[in-house]
This record gives structure tokens, sequence and C-alpha cells, in this order.
């Protein structure tokens, strides 16, 4: 993990969670500078307002800005929405606990394959996991629930239990199911996917 400090702002950058989405050295390669040597992140070269924009389209978390300013922090973003990545992971943003450690953006394994369980990794590429990121449309799409924080529970060689109010999408953002709780596969091999239908056990899978 990696902690740089500017005038204005305190970027946190955790490799371990990084899914190579480069959003960040796009975005702004002023301040991410890919392919140098020595220090590569540059917190003055934006403003804050800048950095917490970039920070706010990192889907893997990677990216923390902190501001030393006393300016408005980064606040978690709406409801709780969990996006289902064609051939890759979840995708989750919201007021989230990840096996108890506040976040607001996470992207959490799905082939069953990451070392960074229950995060990925982009072990799903060297998998070759295939998994549309397309579901089929909901008759009926359930009313929105109180506000909540999203418990991410990533059980023990089972599923990602997710407790409170949440939406989950394709990838394309089209809505396909509102509810309180959810059982997430991460094995890679339920025939029900993105859900979980107890293949994990059939094939063994250990976390």
């Amino acid at each position: 993990m990696e902690i740089v400090e500017g005038k204005a702002v305190r970027i946190t950058f955790d490799g371990a969670k990084c899914v190579h989405s480069r959003n960040c050295v796009l975005g702004q390669p002023k301040v991410f500078k890919a392919n140098v040597e020595g220090p590569w992140i540059d917190p003055d070269a934006a403003s804050p307002e800048e950095l917490l924009a970039l920070a706010e389209r990192c889907p893997s978390g990677a990216v923390r800005v902190d501001r030393l300013d006393g300016g408005s922090p980064e606040q978690p973003s709406g409801r709780n929405v969990v996006a289902v990545l064609e051939n890759g992971p979840l995708a989750a943003r919201g007021d989230l606990r990840i096996g108890g450690v506040a976040a607001l953006r996470a992207t959490l394994c799905r082939c069953g394959a990451s070392k960074n369980k229950p995060y990925c990794d982009t072990s799903h590429h060297a998998a070759g996991f295939v998994a549309t990121g397309e579901l089929p449309a909901p008759a009926e799409l359930a009313a929105w629930g109180e506000p909540a924080v999203l418990e991410v529970t990533p059980i023990p060689n089972g599923p990602l239990k997710v407790d409170g109010e949440h939406e989950i999408t394709c990838g394309t953002g089209r809505a396909v199911k509102r509810g309180a709780q959810a059982f997430m596969c991460r094995c890679g091999a339920s025939a029900t996917k993105p859900f979980c239908d107890g293949t994990h056990r059939k094939i063994g899978f250990t976390t």
C-alpha cells in the first residue's frame, strides 16, 4: 500500500485491490504517472475536487483520497449497487462493510481464482472465466427499502452473503433485482450466476 501526502489531499493506493481499470492514469496522467521510475503519484497536480471525482470512478477502491484542507470528503454514492461485470467480478459501491471493513467501492471475486479473496485480483483473465454480465429483465422490480449499510460477509468456503438494501445491476447498469439479502456465487461454478446455487459444496471450493 502506498500513501502519498500533498498540500491538500492524501492519496492512498492499495495495489492488492487494483483491477487495472486505468481510470487513474488516463483520467489524471499528471497525478498518476505511468511507466516512470521512482515516485509516480503527485497529489498536488490536480485540485482536491478533481481527485475526489477520480477516486469515485475507481471501481475497486484501490485509489482513496482523503482531504487535508477541511473540504468535504467523499461520501457513499447514493444507494448500494452491485454490478455484475461480463466475464469478471462483482463491482460494489455504496455504504459498504466488506468483512466488517468500511469501504465505498470494491470489486469482489466471482471466478474463484483470486489470490486476494474476497477481492478480485484479475485472475479471471488467466482462468478463462466466462460468465455473462447481462441478466434477464425482472417481471417486476421491487421498490427501494430504507437506506442502510450493505454488509458483505464472505462465508468460508462458500458464497458472499449480502445484507442490506441493495440493487443488483448488469454491467451496463440495467437493474435486475432489488432486495435486502442475497447470496452471490464466488466459486465460479454456479449454474445460476451471479447467485449461489450450492455448487461450491459439490466442487470442494475452498477459500
